[in-house]
């Protein structure tokens, strides 16, 4: 399944998260490329800004972060040097979504 039509899928369905709140545009982003890329079979419907990935999550392996880093690029029309990527850049759902807002501005 394409990247856009998993998003435009996963959209559709979890428009809110967490007791309904409402999510930001790019966490939307965010957690759709994150369903995709570690194949979470629909986890992220729970996930919420303070979700903790990089060390809680098995699937967030080096190879994973390179595809959902991919992912950020192609999705966002961006490019993230190595230089600006750390761990704490995938500490959280929040952390991570933050990174987005701040490369795009």
């Amino acid at each position: 399944m394409s990247r856009r039509r998993c998003f435009a899928n996963w959209n559709a369905r979890n428009a809110t998260v967490s007791e309904g709140a409402t999510l930001s545009k790019h966490l939307s982003h965010v957690l759709a490329l994150l369903e995709e890329s570690l194949s979470l079979n629909g986890q992220t419907t729970h996930f919420t800004r303070e979700t903790q990935l990089l060390g809680v999550l098995p699937e967030l392996d080096s190879m994973a972060v390179a595809s959902l880093l991919t992912g950020i690029e192609e999705t966002f029309g961006i490019s993230i040097g190595d230089d600006e990527i750390d761990g704490s850049v995938f500490a959280t759902v929040g952390t991570l979504a933050d990174f987005i807002e701040q490369k795009l501005s």
